[in-house]
């Protein structure tokens, strides 16, 4: 066993000493150790009850004769960080508890790992280490929240930060704000809707990396706990039979996720993720792997912030595994799943042909799944743009896009952060058909490329979504709507185009055509390259500490349109 680096033999009578110290007896020190990283905190919904599900998981690797060591990993709440200089320490954390994990498991000679994670930079962090490690591992998150309601209709997060706007706009009073302030986020989970958290964790299950449910169980039910003992137990078959991480993230395995992906609608964010996961496992994954894999995978799901549904109801539809059902060639369809890759669980062919024999599928008309046969779209949830502002990329979620905004031409709204873009929609200052812009957000300039989740639920709260485009080097939350860019490439900072945009440059978007250009000519942007100083902004103040890790995380961060991952 791998552990039997840090407990047998002569020379390791003083690392058993200290087991013993921590309560362990012979009998546990002859079984395999298994590392149980838990991100349980008290600041973050989605990892508050953590604790329950790591108990549940330490049970079924007692069940199953191994040895539960359980150790805590960090992580931020996107929603409490939005909006402020706290944003900057979302993605950066990442990184962090890749490495982190990466440090524990090495230092204590762990045989094998299950990692317990929900929201938003903890699954792929989680994910990147256990691709990077590649010791027997499996994944059960904390899973989503479940839905706010009000008059029969759902509430999610997003409700909260478009009621901002509509207060703004004199659409709905203090009084309705602290009403739903009240009922929006109803108990533990992570929020409830598509959003990267969730996201995330329906791409860890398509990955293979977890077993079925992982990804919409709902926190609060039994079924969730059952899932963590399975899970336990799981861990040490993964072990005894040694099937790795790279065995089962594979580029098939990548291609699955991201087909998944687009049927579904997931966030902007898995196109920084999926891409930073995939070079820990040695593949490749590019923005215009994306696009390639989006032109031939309809979008089959709008769920929050794209519909009306949560993932309670992708749940009740069936969850992952009906979406793959879908996806594997029904209807006379070509099958749009590679279903021979193995997973925790077994071979994907096998889990969908189980899910086949025992599931008795809604209506069609009432289920939140669409067909195959008619999607919503034909192509996936999300696109890259290129053009001569992002000339190496940006991504749109454009199944949250209306319809009327997949093509739009109209005047720069320049501003060289995000505060000061939320302070001019909040006075009224964008007009429809205007085009904001918003730069040094990105990885280095921000640095940590915050979330632009206020700004995009303002203009929506007042009801400018349909009428009015943002773009930005910095990057968006899952709960984004409308026609939301990020992620353009190169960003400010590092002398993207972008940083020469003027206000009232005419900008041109057609996501169906994936371009997005500034009508200038090459000859004018050399002229304003030329020219340009790079201005201060206040993302050199708000986080100002000398040495701080912003400042090394910037010096180390690489580009967004290749997942910002360290060079």
């Amino acid at each position: 066993m791998r552990s039997d680096v840090v407990k047998k033999g002569l020379a390791r009578a003083p690392q058993r000493s200290l087991f013993k110290a921590l309560g362990f007896i012979d009998e546990e020190l002859d079984r395999p150790l298994i590392g149980v990283a838990v991100a349980e905190s008290e600041i973050v919904p989605g990892h508050k009850h953590l604790g329950q599900i790591a108990q549940a998981v330490c049970d079924g690797v007692r069940l199953a004769g191994g040895v539960p060591v359980r150790f805590p990993v960090i992580g931020v709440c996107d929603g409490i960080a939005m909006g402020h200089a706290g944003m900057r320490y979302s993605l950066v954390t990442r990184e962090l508890i890749a490495d982190s994990v990466e440090c524990m498991a090495m230092a204590h000679g762990f045989d094998a790992l299950v990692l317990i994670p929900n929201c938003d930079k903890i699954v792929p962090g989680m994910l990147m280490a256990a691709a990077r490690l590649n010791i027997p591992a499996a994944f059960v998150s904390g899973g989503p929240m479940l839905a706010g309601r009000k008059e029969g209709k759902p509430l999610t997060l997003t409700t909260m930060f478009e009621a901002v706007g509509a207060v703004g706009a004199g659409k709905m009073s203090n009084e309705e704000l602290a009403e739903l302030e009240n009922t929006a986020c109803p108990g533990c989970g992570s929020c409830s809707g598509m959003f990267t958290a969730n996201s995330m964790n329906c791409v860890t299950e398509a990955l293979g990396m977890a077993l079925p449910g992982n990804g919409t169980i709902p926190a609060v039910l039994a079924e969730r706990v059952r899932l963590a003992k399975k899970t336990g137990m799981l861990i040490l078959d993964l072990l005894k039979k040694d099937l790795k991480p790279r065995d089962i993230m594979t580029e098939a395995a990548f291609r699955n996720a991201l087909a998944m992906d687009m049927a579904l609608g997931c966030s902007t964010n898995t196109a920084l993720h999926i891409p930073a996961i995939a070079h820990e496992a040695g593949i490749t994954i590019t923005l215009d792997t994306f696009n390639e894999v989006s032109a031939k995978t309809p979008n089959l799901c709008h769920l929050a912030p794209a519909g009306p549904d949560a993932i309670e109801d992708l749940h009740a539809a069936g969850g992952i595994t009906a979406v793959m059902a879908e996806l594997v060639g029904a209807n006379n369809h070509p099958p749009l799943l590679d279903t021979s890759v193995c997973t925790v669980g077994g071979c994907l062919h096998d889990i969908i042909e189980n899910y086949k024999l025992r599931a008795s599928a809604p209506p069609r008309e009432l289920s939140v799944i669409r067909p195959i046969t008619n999607p919503y779209s034909k192509t996936g949830g999300l696109a890259a743009l290129k053009g001569n502002i992002a000339p190496n990329g940006c991504i749109v979620k454009q199944s949250a896009v209306a319809p009327e905004m997949m093509q739009h031409k109209g005047p720069a709204r320049i501003f060289n952060d995000e505060d000061s873009a939320f302070d001019a929609i909040m006075k009224g200052a964008i007009k429809k058909g205007d085009v904001i812009v918003i730069r040094y957000e990105g990885p280095k300039g921000g640095p940590g490329m915050k979330e632009m989740l206020g700004p995009t639920s303002a203009l929506a709260g007042m009801g400018l979504d349909k009428d009015v485009a943002l773009i930005t080097d910095g990057r968006f939350s899952g709960a984004s709507r409308g026609a939301s860019i990020g992620h353009v490439s190169p960003e400010a900072a590092e002398g993207g185009p972008i940083g020469l945009l003027e206000e009232g440059d005419t900008i041109s978007i057609d996501i169906p055509a994936r371009t997005i250009n500034a009508e200038i000519s090459a000859e004018e942007f050399a002229k304003r390259k030329a020219a340009y100083k790079k201005p201060e902004t206040k993302a050199k103040t708000d986080y100002a500490i000398a040495s701080s890790y912003l400042e090394r995380y910037a010096k180390q961060v690489g580009s967004a349109a290749t997942g910002a991952i360290f060079g």
